[in-house]
């Protein structure tokens, strides 16, 4: 199957479970094996939720190389940098992990004066890019937005496969959704927005509590027209995001997957600190409460 025809579905932005300070790889597979149970139709490691920052460039290839060695679905590699060369280096090394597309971000610390410095940041890297490219607009995180135009000429480029938007911004989304060529992929990373923008025309979704409960985010996607797919966006994924939302996603994620016993641990590296026992309560009783509807 086509990468773009697989991506039209739910990807998950892995966590990467830690031991001890270091990767926790059979958790990794754990995780992997549960993800694909559930329905995953790809899967993301080393973005956001996977806390790239916090890791070294062997542990990113290792990463990937787990990732592609056990899944059974595509594999788009995080390869986030602050410049061009760079950028380039950590897409290579996801194509020698054997990663099937790569996501990168507009760069972070020094933002661009003006839009038309992160098209041509984005421009350049496409241009030596070894792998196909996600744009990746998380503006909580970087200090800027990818322009709607910015996104529109970008997604005229060979390689350019799609975009992932975690901005929350559904009337953002939208533009670049009315903006971009039909085969340019508009993914919601916001979990809250997964059913509205599916309903709006959204091609799929890059979320992250599709690593705790991926059957619910799958069905989510397979009935998002129907009421069901409405109960499971308001009764199960928004109580949950809301939930986890308060602590980060990193944290609360592995938090709920220790809770699912998916993965021992739900260990983080700093700067992130462990959710406290109030929020494992909090999120313990808003994952059970979701698990819940999904059985109803």
């Amino acid at each position: 199957m086509a990468l773009r025809d697989t991506l039209r579905g739910i990807t998950c932005p892995m966590v990467t479970p830690f031991d001890d300070r270091s990767i926790d790889e059979a958790a990794l597979t754990d995780l992997l094996a549960h993800l694909q149970e559930g329905g995953i139709d790809a899967v993301f490691p080393c973005g956001t939720t996977g806390e790239f920052p916090s890791l070294t460039v062997d542990e990113h290839r290792r990463v990937v190389e787990v990732t592609v060695d056990h899944a059974e679905v595509p594999v788009v590699a995080g390869a986030a940098a602050t410049n061009i060369d760079e950028t380039v280096a950590a897409i290579d090394r996801a194509a020698a992990a054997g990663a099937d597309a790569a996501a990168i971000v507009a760069p972070y610390f020094t933002t661009a004066n003006a839009p038309e410095g992160n098209q041509q940041f984005f421009e350049a890297v496409l241009d030596e890019a070894s792998l196909p490219v996600l744009l990746y607009n998380i503006p909580q995180c970087t200090g800027q937005r990818i322009e709607p135009e910015t996104v529109a000429a970008v997604a005229e480029r060979d390689g350019a496969v799609g975009i992932k938007d975690s901005s929350g911004d559904l009337e953002y989304f939208l533009s670049v959704l009315e903006g971009t060529p039909d085969d340019f992929l508009c993914l919601q990373g916001y979990d809250a927005l997964l059913v509205p923008a599916l309903r709006m025309g959204a091609d799929g979704g890059i979320n992250a509590l599709s690593n705790v409960v991926p059957e619910v985010l799958h069905e989510a996607f397979e009935r998002a027209e129907e009421d069901r797919g409405r109960q499971l966006q308001r009764d199960a994924i928004a109580p949950l995001f809301e939930a986890c939302t308060t602590y980060d996603f990193a944290p609360a994620t592995k938090t709920a997957l220790a809770e699912r016993d998916v993965i021992p641990s739900d260990e983080v590296r700093p700067p992130l600190v462990a959710v406290d026992d109030d929020g494992r309560e909090t999120i313990g009783d808003a994952l059970e409460d979701a698990l819940a509807v999904a059985d109803r």
